[in-house]
């Protein structure tokens, strides 16, 4: 699979299964921050794969004890942030448009930005050292992917749950909301069973149309939802004094001040 022969500095690439399998490994750790260089060789790496027949699904992993700790603070900045809500954006209309299933392994912090990339995913395989949260509230800013995708997938009230207090779960939580599709203490073998088991007897083209139609609503909607939370964050929710704030006191190891504006 030529997605497999591009040299990366942030993720770790490779194939199993004859190249029915594509595994990407955020590779920089011990938080595997999805900062834009990352962001943007994930994309590309999703993209060159679309394009393989045989590819079945993709897997995402963290290198190290952690997940990922989420988006860097440092791109939030009111300045930078436009170029990262829009790098944010493309990476998950490429991974839509893989139309392929997408499994994630969790364990440690999977926060912000990762939990948004892992419950993107069509299955979630955790650890029970997993720990999943939406923590921009105490930074005064919002998870936009979040708010677009967690209420259909845990409901409403769970989504507000994660996104308003700002609390992460466990494990076992996460798998009683519907989040987390299983939990095991060896998450690469229970990923390996799993993809054994459910992916590679399945057709490719089969998979493919599957997953579309699956996620049909998603498709239809995905896209134009994410561009209005990009324009609510950009144009909007930075223009307040409080989000600028939250980021700067986030930067500076202090406690916010708040203005309520």
């Amino acid at each position: 699979m030529s997605s497999a022969n591009g040299h990366f500095k942030k993720i770790a690439v490779r194939t199993d299964h004859g190249g029915q399998i594509l595994v990407i490994r955020l590779s920089s750790p011990p938080g595997n921050v999805l900062e834009g260089q990352m962001m943007a060789e994930i994309r590309d790496c999703v993209d060159a794969a679309a394009t393989e027949p045989d590819l079945k699904a993709i897997v995402f992993e963290g290198e190290g004890k952690h997940f990922c700790f989420g988006a860097s603070v440092e791109e939030h900045k009111k300045e930078r942030a436009p170029a990262m809500i829009s790098g944010f954006n493309q990476l998950f209309k490429s991974l839509l448009a893989t139309e392929r299933p997408l499994i994630a392994v969790v364990r440690g912090q999977c926060l912000g930005g990762g939990m948004e990339l892992a419950a993107f995913c069509s299955f979630i395989i955790a650890e029970p050292s997993a720990k999943f949260g939406q923590p921009e509230i105490h930074l005064g800013v919002l998870p936009p992917v979040a708010a677009a995708i967690l209420p259909d997938i845990i409901g409403q009230s769970r989504a507000d749950d994660l996104i308003l207090t700002g609390r992460s779960i466990d494990a076992e939580t996460a798998l009683d909301w519907g989040l987390v599709h299983s939990v095991a203490e060896n998450g690469s073998a229970a990923r390996d069973a799993f993809i054994a088991t459910h992916i590679l007897p399945k057709s490719a083209a089969a998979l493919r149309h599957a997953y579309r139609a699956s996620r049909a609503k998603w498709f239809a909607d995905l896209n134009k939802t994410l561009d209005d939370m990009a324009q609510l964050y950009v144009q909007e929710l930075m223009e307040t004094a409080d989000a600028n704030e939250g980021i700067t006191a986030f930067l500076e190891k202090r406690s916010p001040n708040w203005k309520n504006c």
